[in-house]
């Protein structure tokens, strides 16, 4: 397996997983919406099961994390106006990150494109839910009111 194509399933991986936990941070901690961060969480823990192969673990042994052209923080990301910004972003980055496995996975683990073409379109489902009553309205009654 080329090792550059292993490099793009393992950034890609971490990509989504690390966009999908900061989703489910803000409805874990500040948005007090259990519901939605099971949802969330569940969907985290479905790409997990994708990635428990042995090829991922190879993935991993490709990463060079010192020498990766885009590790240096760049102007767009270091912006943020608020929570909803926050939000959507990491709901693009999952997927985004999904879209680029879609693909990628279509030379590495043909088995596995359905299963992370399914995640994608839920979390397009669930992206829908979210703006569809952002901004969020809390319950005053609610702790950190």
């Amino acid at each position: 397996m080329d090792k550059r194509i292993l490099r793009v399933v393992d950034a890609n991986f971490n990509r989504c997983k690390e966009g999908l936990r900061v989703v489910e941070d803000i409805f874990r901690f500040i948005l007090c919406d259990d519901a939605t961060r099971r949802k969330v969480r569940t969907l985290r823990h479905a790409l997990d099961t994708i990635a428990k192969e042995k090829m991922l673990r190879e993935a991993i042994a490709t990463r060079n994390s010192r020498y990766d052209l885009g590790k240096n923080t760049d102007t767009l990301e270091i912006k943020r106006k608020d929570v909803g910004d926050i939000l959507y972003t990491n709901l693009q980055r999952a997927k985004e990150s999904l879209r680029v496995l879609e693909e990628f996975f279509k030379i590495v683990s043909v088995r596995k494109v359905e299963q992370i073409k399914k995640l994608r379109y839920e979390i397009y489902s669930l992206e829908k839910k979210i703006i569809s009553r952002w901004p969020p309205v809390r319950n005053p009654r609610q702790r950190g009111s």
